[in-house]
């Protein structure tokens, strides 16, 4: 029973480092390869800009709620200026630069794309 034990944890174990022992000699570059970039730090980079996603125009409103008056739309070729956000992004309160209508936008559809940094 011992041996039985042995014999599977010793299998499991090489199973295990198999990824590890294939990983690098799967990164190992060749003397001809290109040099790499140097490394930038995420936190040196500036934010991107805020942009209407997934549709051509969002709904502004009177209010942080679908059921308040709304008051324009704002489509994804203009520019616009955002003020503030609810908690969670939710909604976004904006001003439209080319209506020049200010309220509040659905954070679904007007948010910041995300940066992804492997720091």
């Amino acid at each position: 029973m011992r041996s039985t034990r042995m014999a599977i944890s010793a299998a499991v174990l090489g199973v295990l480092a198999l990824p590890v022992a294939s990983a690098s000699a799967a990164t190992a570059a060749p003397a001809s390869a290109a040099t790499a970039l140097p490394a930038v730090s995420c936190s040196s980079n500036p934010y991107l800009p805020w942009a209407v996603h997934g549709t051509s125009a969002v709904t502004i409103r009177a209010k942080a709620t679908t059921a308040s008056t709304a008051v324009g739309i704002l489509y994804k070729k203009h520019r616009f200026t955002v003020h503030k956000t609810t908690k969670g992004a939710t909604w976004v309160y904006i001003t439209d630069k080319t209506t020049k209508v200010t309220g509040w936008a659905s954070g679904t559809y007007v948010y910041r794309d995300v940066r992804t940094c492997l720091d």
